[in-house]
């Protein structure tokens, strides 16, 4: 074999190493664990009496995607706070809300969508400039629905949530 094929062999063989390799890939520290993911669901029941009395969970995340139920203005045992006060239900609820998502790590930078109902969409468009307390960075998709009732009397507004976070 001839100095400039042995050369081209290397060459080819060096190329490939870091073709499988991969030539960007940060070296992994001794003490660093890799990250462990799982695509397991993990749920949460914020209200576990509550949740469980209804037959739901609060929040189920799947690999890097979190789900949360409608949060609504309701104490420990379920029952409605704020009654007749479509804005402090409102906190109430990102309240709630807020407790899931650090529970998980996220934050309100991590939604990416957010569906309101509410029984009093009016109202509801009046109290809205709140969000901007909440969304500092960027607005999520999503949609704002009136509808006539929600699960309990009294009930004026129910937020839902979906985020994600690369981790």
């Amino acid at each position: 074999m001839k100095a400039n094929q042995f050369t081209m062999m290397l060459a080819a063989f060096a190329a490939l190493t870091l073709f499988a390799v991969g030539c960007n890939t940060a070296p992994q520290k001794a003490d660093e664990k890799p990250a462990a993911q799982s695509d397991a669901p993990e749920y949460f029941l914020l209200r576990p009496d509550v949740e469980k009395a209804y037959g739901y969970s609060h929040a189920v995340r799947i690999g890097n995607e979190l789900k949360i139920s409608g949060a609504v203005s309701m104490d420990e045992k379920g029952n409605l706070t704020a009654k007749g006060d479509l804005g402090q239900q409102m906190k109430n609820c990102y309240a709630d809300l807020d407790k899931i998502l650090k529970h998980y790590g996220y934050t309100w930078d991590d939604v990416v969508v957010e569906n309101i109902l509410t029984t009093n969409m009016p109202e509801f468009v009046n109290q809205s400039a709140y969000r901007n307390t909440i969304y500092k960075k960027q607005f999520p998709t999503g949609s704002w629905f009136g509808v006539k009732e929600l699960a309990l009397p009294g009930q004026l507004i129910e937020i839902e949530l979906e985020a994600y976070k690369v981790r």
